[in-house]
C-alpha cells in the first residue's frame, strides 16, 4: 500500500490505436516530469502527425494530487468532449507524471458529443491498461562515510532497505550518497550504530526529493 510520500509513474511509452466510424484515433501515453515536458510531448505528436485533424491532450504533470500540475486541451473539438474526459481517466489511474495525447484523423462522419467523449476517454482508458508502473518515493538524501574494510558489511546492511544509491566516491575513505525512505531512516541509523559501535553516522545532505 502506498503512503502519501509515494506514487506510481509510467515506466515507458504506450500507444493504443482504434478506428471509430472511419475516424482513426491514436492514443499516446508518456512519462513527463513537468508541464514543459508535457507540452513538448504534445508538440512532438503534432510534428509526427502533421496531417491529423486534432491533437488533444491531458496531463498530470507532477504528483497525482497536485491540481496545479493538471492540464488539458480539446484542440478544436467541442468543449468538454476530449481533454477533460482524458484527464478524468488519468486521474482515475492514480498515476503521476503522465501525459496523454490523442491524435485524430477525421473520417468524415460526425460522432456527436457522447461519441467524442467515449472515443477520447475510452482511448486513454484502454492505453492505461498497458502501462507498466514504477514507484517514486519522496526520499531524504544522506552521506555515509566508511572505511574499505567496512564497505561489504555496510552494503549488505543497506540491501535490506529501500535505498537508492546516488553516488559512490572511493578516496582514502568510501563516501556513499544515499536516498533513503523517510520511514526507514531511524531503523537504518540504529542498525549502523549497533553494528559499528557508533563509528558510522548518516549525514543529512539536503532537502527531500522524489526518486
Amino acid at each position: 500500500m502506498l503512503t502519501p510520500m509515494e506514487y506510481f509513474i509510467p515506466e515507458s511509452d504506450v500507444l493504443f490505436e482504434e478506428e471509430i466510424k472511419k475516424s482513426r484515433f491514436l492514443t499516446y501515453l508518456r512519462h513527463t516530469e513537468n508541464m514543459e515536458q508535457a507540452k513538448a510531448f504534445w508538440q512532438e505528436m503534432k510534428t509526427l502527425h502533421p496531417y491529423a485533424r486534432h491533437w488533444c491532450w491531458a496531463t498530470v504533470a507532477g504528483h497525482p494530487t497536485d491540481s496545479q500540475q493538471y492540464g488539458f486541451s480539446d484542440d478544436g473539438e467541442p468543449a468538454g468532449t476530449a481533454g477533460k474526459p482524458m484527464l478524468n481517466y488519468l486521474l482515475g489511474s492514480g498515476l503521476g507524471e503522465i501525459t496523454a495525447v490523442v491524435v485524430r484523423y477525421y473520417g468524415g462522419i460526425l460522432l456527436g458529443t457522447g461519441g467524442l467523449v467515449k472515443a477520447y476517454g475510452g482511448g486513454v482508458q484502454q492505453a492505461l491498461l498497458a502501462v507498466k508502473k514504477q514507484r517514486k518515493v519522496l526520499r531524504s538524501t544522506y552521506y555515509l562515510r566508511c572505511n574499505y574494510e567496512q564497505f561489504n558489511t555496510v552494503s549488505h546492511l543497506l540491501s535490506h532497505f529501500d535505498v537508492e544509491m546516488i553516488d559512490q566516491q572511493f578516496t582514502d575513505q568510501i563516501k556513499l550518497t544515499l536516498a533513503l525512505h523517510p520511514a526507514e531512516i531511524e531503523t537504518i541509523l540504529a542498525q549502523l550504530t549497533q553494528r559499528f559501535s557508533g563509528s558510522l553516522q548518516l549525514e543529512k545532505r539536503g532537502n527531500t526529493k522524489y526518486y
